[in-house]
């Protein structure tokens, strides 16, 4: 027992985790149009593999909400045994970036990036999951579902199917709101299989007309990437789709961890060793042609409340998903899937930081802007492209902050003008400059002192030569400047 002096906690920790994990690895696998065991093959890893690994001690890896989206897109464009290709590689390069300690690098990027393409995800996965909710076939396009939702629920007004599977995952959805307001004790049940335990009982009493979870056994879910599948990387769009699984699953990882470090005072997580775990699990999951993963805060927290000291703990999370996808495979076909889409509208709807955008936007207007307009393009567009106009927007707004420019004229009325230019003068500040420069008088001398710039550009240099040039022609005296740019062709230095 010494070695494990907290096998208790553990134990009990790792049952609570199975029970929230349970529903939503099913959940995710059905809405990323792939079986349902596939999504407890990448639980089972995820505790199993990355559970066992170092990193970061008590968040837990399995299939995420917020990769649905995109897993969904790339079963549809370029087929399953491709989506193992997929995450193989997407694995193969985390734990290469973990070698070569690159994990602390995705800790830079901007929060309002990560933030915007949660929004993003969380708001194709209301819309795609209010489809099955009303028994109805789902728009492949972002804008599309939410063109054809008023459609959609019109449609359902008339069905008496479409009314009671709408009915059972708009229940599922409220026990989940409501479940947090609840005894203590009664609690003690996660909120999510309590949700799914009571659709799937209420269905099947009152004998409702809904879909259920289609079973096709956890060993006939596995298949193995075939050598031929390997040449679709040669696809551009293939490609492009691994750099957003990496990106998006290290970044929403690493961010993970950061956050589980807060709800607990245990070891630190080791960013590169987390990443090089999390490799290794997608690594295996795409071996098995399963869905990729990632650090799931939802698990991790409850991992943490329920009192877990260890890893152990996932490892143990991991055994159960095994033990239940082995001995009760079954089960899974009686599920509802409006109860799994309830759920998952429910997650998709936490992804929206509804409270940090008003709050960003009274402080950081162009965080806020960041993270809205990286929000609306992964609708509009796709994951990858939404992340990209995102990234260029964060780092256009810290050039053009880094960009402070401030310029001072001193006209007494009679004799020079003096203008005073201090800060850093870039291509982004060049149309001020220009039009506080040529709103200087024309008929009087002008001395410009260039001295208290910090940093002065190509762009910026060629401009006021450009000025300097024309106001000496149109003026009495040519322009004096003081340096940096003393010596440079156009303007004569004092």
């Amino acid at each position: 027992m010494t070695r494990l002096p907290h096998l208790k906690q553990d134990f009990t920790a790792s049952l609570v985790v199975f029970l929230v994990a349970l529903p939503l690895c099913v959940g995710v696998a059905v809405a990323s149009g792939v079986p349902a065991e596939l999504g407890l093959v990448t639980g089972i890893v995820g505790g199993l593999v990355t559970g066992a690994l170092r990193g970061s001690s008590l968040q837990v890896s399995g299939p995420a909400a917020g990769l649905t989206v995109l897993v969904f897109e790339a079963v549809r464009e370029f087929g399953l045994p491709v989506l193992g290709v997929i995450v193989l590689v997407t694995g193969v390069l985390q734990i290469a970036m973990g070698v070569l300690r690159l994990g602390r690098w995705f800790r830079a990027i901007s929060v309002s990036v990560v933030e915007g393409m949660l929004a993003g995800i969380g708001l194709v996965l209301i819309a795609g999951q209010l489809y099955p909710a009303l028994a109805a076939e789902a728009p492949d396009s972002g804008p599309g579902k939410i063109a054809g939702l008023p459609g959609a629920f019109a449609d359902a007004l008339g069905d008496g199917q479409a009314l009671a599977s709408f009915a059972l995952g708009a229940g599922t959805v409220t026990v989940l709101v409501l479940w947090r307001r609840l005894p203590a004790r009664v609690r003690a049940v996660p909120g999510p299989l309590a949700a799914v335990g009571l659709a799937t009982l209420t269905a099947f009493l009152l004998d409702l007309p809904v879909a259920t979870v289609e079973v096709h056994g956890l060993l006939d879910s596995v298949r193995p990437p075939s050598p031929g599948a390997f040449r679709e990387l040669a696809d551009l769009g293939v490609l492009g789709t691994v750099v957003a699984f990496t990106l998006i699953a290290s970044a929403e990882s690493l961010f993970s961890a950061a956050a589980v470090d807060r709800l607990h005072r245990g070891p630190r997580t080791e960013y590169n060793r987390e990443l090089i775990a999390q490799g290794a699990g997608n690594a295996l999951c795409g071996v098995l042609g399963a869905l990729p993963m990632t650090a799931v805060i939802v698990r991790s927290a409850a991992n943490v409340q329920a009192g877990a000291r260890t890893r152990a703990s996932r490892v143990l999370h991991g055994v159960w998903l095994l033990l239940f996808a082995a001995l009760l495979p079954g089960a899974l076909g009686h599920l509802p899937i409006p109860a799994l889409a309830g759920v998952l509208v429910y997650s998709g709807a936490k992804l929206i930081p509804v409270r940090a955008l008003a709050a960003l936007w009274r402080e950081h207007r162009g965080e806020a802007l960041i993270l809205v307009v990286t929000a609306v393009s992964i609708v509009a567009v796709s994951m990858f492209e939404g992340v990209l106009v995102g990234m260029a927007l964060s780092v256009v707004k810290t050039a053009w902050e880094a960009s402070h420019l401030r310029l001072e004229v001193v006209d007494k009325g009679a004799g020079p003008v003096d203008a005073v230019l201090s800060g850093n003068a870039t291509f982004l500040r060049l149309p001020r400059i220009l039009e506080s420069l040529e709103a200087l008088p024309q008929d009087r001398p002008i001395r410009l002192d260039l001295s208290g710039l910090h940093h002065l550009d190509h762009a910026c240099r060629t401009a006021l030569e450009g000025w300097a040039e024309r106001h000496s022609a149109a003026g009495t005296e040519p322009v004096r400047v003081t340096a940096p740019a003393a010596g440079t062709t156009g303007i004569t230095a004092a």
